[in-house]
């Protein structure tokens, strides 16, 4: 064909693309629905013209329309790698682990469930060979990621419910396809009767490889990237490439899963990519394969639709009772799914618990397109499957897609309306009062400021003031006089409320560039989890995503654990590093939430509701400093280091701000500006690697270096060396009770622990003991003492302590300014262990 014909097609599918998206908003369906519409329409067209006599001026046009090469291995090999990257890009994945286990049982399993209902229903209603059937059911087992993400964002439903259904539509895609492949394998060499249990034994080899896969592929990729780091550009080139390769790479060479290898490519990249690239650079990134995506997208829709009329000219009436199996297959299926296991896992804890209404919703809004249509021309152009099995394969699973797209999609708004899913629900309403007064009250003090800039007519800056007065205090009054209103959800709004804008600060620190892009992540990810916790659990809800926030994390304490019996500190250094990080990042943040609680909530909620929020803010703010103390105990230099970095990265955001001001004013040119932001940009860079933290311990070079054992000679230091013991604890750990007899003496080697006796506290950490005033003293008072970071402690008893009080001279000073503290007297400690000497 042309070159020049070819591309005038595509340049015209382009303009036809660009016309799809305003026509769906006015008509109020689906963007996949209306490129699917356009697309049967002009592939019609083009058979029609061909077939009847009315003109042949456009024949050449309708040839070279079906005459287009579409074939599945352009779907499979060029649009399908694109959507799925894109997508797994787009996604907040540290958000989705908090529920891979529904996301994967309805991505996996309801797969696998709806091939084996259409499969068997098909087998029985048709003659048709089991494995053929079975390989439809895969073909129409995959719902289309878009068509359900757009319909979640329609309806507002809650994030964690839209989150797990984006999951299980992206990542469906890959077990069907997967599906596919084992059972198209069957029809290629005539097994009629495949035997199902060695079929899905197939099925983790081909998950697991393609997921091995895309990760390797996904690391060098990223290690490329990061060499190029300098050179925005190359970024992005390589990063298109990746998907393509590890498709073809596990396709081709391994044998698995593409589609697979695809996903977790993107995943990796999404989790690793925000902590090794520019920020500038993974922002434009991000926005070119949205751009992207969105072109592969249409595309790959417009294009399969217009093969639609092809695939359904040889249709015959016996084909449309077949037609109806399949649908009250995939149906009922998918019903199984919604009503049957998600209440189960609601029941098990889990899986959040998803409302009738919105499961009915889902069921309706299952819609196909042009994957079950790629596939479903795979098996149509391959010369191996038998004709009447292609012929039915394509007109099965057009028809399917058709009545999907045509009956499902364009009624499912009507759906929504009568599940009255489109109306706000009351607490929602109420939100929205609220912000509309807060807006108001925000835009009244800048056009007060304006005014004033501007030195506007009196007269006419009155009579507005008055008018635009009268909207504000009907708009506050709505929000602080709702009857429908509960004190619970006052608070309630208030917090969602608070959290957003502790969202918005994030985001306007990291834009600022105080907080790094490798924090960015995790701070909103917290951010999103209080705004969540609020929504679903008011004020609980919120001091328990809180707690989650400041807490050590079961994957600190693993890394912990793998320190303390393998000597592997690779893990804990890094997740001791980004702890301490994101403890300051959050305590720059939380300093700006009060002024936010008096100067809005108060003001739209009440005193009685501000002073509620900011009781929890101080509870807030104490954990993260008793989180900063702890870990400043434990690597003191390490804590200063980082706090010059905070400082440095401080200045330079305001000096950028400086050179921008002269840059408006005329005081610099444009190459002046450009010479200074590229120092910037360098110094920058240099201050985005953290400060080494080093936390192995060697236990004899330890015990040297302990300021106690000041005075030891070499062979009492090996003698101590080996009477001392290595304890680890994790934090919140009780490392001796009140009520339990004091038996060891313990020296902090690493850490930070708190003490708490007859109502006092005190923190000790690094090169610091404890317990010997229990030992000491008769009749002390006992202590209680918890670790407040992981801590490594070397302990010695009571006999090897008081052999060496005796014969150190530091150790003898830390006594004394231990007693000293405690209230006691140091020569009552000192002249008891000469006594017992």
């Amino acid at each position: 064909m042309d070159i020049i014909l070819i591309t005038t097609i595509i340049a015209s599918l382009f303009l036809v693309i660009g016309a799809a998206e305003p026509l769906s908003a006015r008509l109020r369906l689906p963007f996949t629905v209306i490129l699917a519409a356009l697309g049967m329409l002009i592939g019609s067209a083009a058979i029609f013209f061909l077939r009847t006599n009315i003109t042949d001026a456009l024949n050449p046009v309708a040839e070279a329309i079906l005459a287009l090469p579409i074939r599945s291995n352009v779907f499979l090999y060029v649009f399908l790698p694109t959507l799925l990257f894109q997508a797994t890009l787009g996604m907040n994945l540290r958000r989705m682990l908090d529920d891979w286990v529904p996301i994967i049982v309805l991505a996996v399993v309801a797969v696998i469930v709806a091939t084996l209902s259409v499969g068997y229903a098909l087998s029985w209603a048709s003659a048709l060979p089991l494995a053929a059937c079975l390989l439809i059911g895969s073909i129409i087992s995959t719902t289309d990621p878009s068509a359900v993400v757009s319909i979640f964002r329609s309806i507002s439903a809650p994030r964690r419910l839209s989150r797990i259904i984006e999951g299980e539509s992206l990542l469906n895609d890959a077990a069907a396809i997967a599906l596919f492949g084992l059972f198209m394998g069957y029809v290629m060499i005539g097994v009629p009767d495949p035997e199902l249990g060695s079929a899905l034994a197939q099925f983790p080899v081909l998950i697991g490889g393609g997921a091995l896969t895309g990760w390797l592929a996904a690391r060098v990729g990223l290690w490329i990237m990061a060499l190029f780091s300098a050179h925005e550009l190359a970024m992005i080139s390589v990063s298109v490439a990746l998907p393509y390769l590890a498709y073809i790479g596990a396709e081709q060479m391994v044998g698995a899963s593409g589609v697979i290898a695809v996903v977790a490519a993107g995943l990796t990249l999404n989790l690793a990519g925000p902590g090794r690239l520019p920020p500038e650079s993974w922002v434009n990134l991000r926005e070119i394969w949205d751009l992207l995506a969105h072109w592969a997208g249409a595309l790959i829709f417009i294009l399969a639709a217009l093969l639609i009329p092809r695939l359904l000219e040889d249709v015959r009436a016996s084909d449309f009772i077949l037609i109806g199996v399949v649908i009250i297959a995939a149906v009922a299926a998918r019903a199984v799914m919604l009503f049957g296991l998600l209440p189960l896992l609601t029941m098990l804890k889990l899986s959040p618990l998803i409302e009738r209404p919105y499961r009915t919703a889902i069921l309706w809004g299952g819609l196909r397109g042009a994957v079950t249509l790629a596939l479903a021309m795979a098996v149509t152009e391959s010369t191996r499957v038998p004709l009447e099995v292609k012929r039915l394969v394509g007109i099965l699973a057009t028809g399917f897609t058709l009545f999907t797209l045509l009956v499902q999609g364009s009624t499912l708004r009507a759906v929504i309306g009568w599940l009255k899913l489109d109306r706000l629900s009351p607490i929602d309403e109420a939100m929205s009062r609220q912000v509309v007064a807060v807006a108001l009250q925000t835009v009244r003090e800048d056009v007060a400021r304006t005014n004033e800039d501007y030195a506007l007519t009196h007269d006419v800056v009155r009579s507005e003031a008055l008018r635009f007065g009268e909207r504000l205090d009907d708009a506050v009054k709505a929000a602080e006089e709702s009857e429908d209103i509960l004190d619970r959800d006052r608070i309630t709004l208030g917090l969602i409320a608070l959290a957003g804008f502790e969202r918005d600060t994030i985001l306007q620190k990291v834009r600022e560039r105080t907080i790094s892009a490798r924090m960015a992540e995790q701070t909103l990810l917290d951010a999103d989890r209080l705004i969540e916790g609020a929504r679903v659990g008011g004020r609980s809800g919120y001091q328990r995503a809180a707690r989650r926030s400041a807490a050590y994390h079961r994957t600190l304490r693993l890394a912990v654990a793998i320190h303390s019996r393998f000597g592997l500190s690779g893990p804990l250094v890094r997740m001791t590093a980004d702890r301490f990080e994101r403890l300051l990042a959050q305590r720059l943040i939380l300093r700006d939430l009060g002024t936010f609680i008096d100067g809005r909530i108060r003001r739209i909620h009440g005193r009685r509701v501000a002073e509620l929020l900011q009781e929890l803010l101080s509870r807030r703010i104490e954990m993260v400093e008793t989180g900063l103390d702890g870990l400043r105990l434990q690597y003191p230099g390490y804590a200063e280091e980082l706090e010059r970095r905070f400082i440095r990265r401080t200045a330079l955001r305001l000096e950028e701000r400086e050179y921008a001001a002269m840059r408006e004013d005329g005081l610099i040119g444009a190459e002046v500006f450009t010479t200074l932001m590229q120092d910037l940009a360098r110094r920058r860079g240099a201050l985005e690697d953290r400060p080494s933290l080093d936390i192995s311990l060697k236990r004899l070079e330890l015990v040297k270096q302990f300021p106690l054992f000041e005075g030891l000679d070499e062979a009492a230091i090996r003698r101590l060396n080996r009477a001392l013991k290595f304890r680890y604890v994790s934090p919140d750990d009780i490392i001796v009770r009140k009520e339990a007899p004091v038996r060891n003496v313990y020296f902090i080697a690493s850490g930070a622990v708190e003490l708490e006796s007859a109502g006092q506290t005190w923190r000790l950490g690094r090169g610091e003991m404890f317990g010997q005033v229990a030992i000491l003293t008769k009749n002390a008072r006992r202590a209680e003492v918890r670790a407040i970071t992981p801590t490594t402690l070397l302990v010695l008893d009571i006999v090897r302590f008081r052999a060496l009080l005796e014969k150190s001279v530091g150790l003898q000073n830390a006594v004394r300014e231990s007693g000293e503290k405690r209230g006691i007297d140091p020569e009552i400690l000192l002249g008891d262990v000469q006594k017992t000497a």
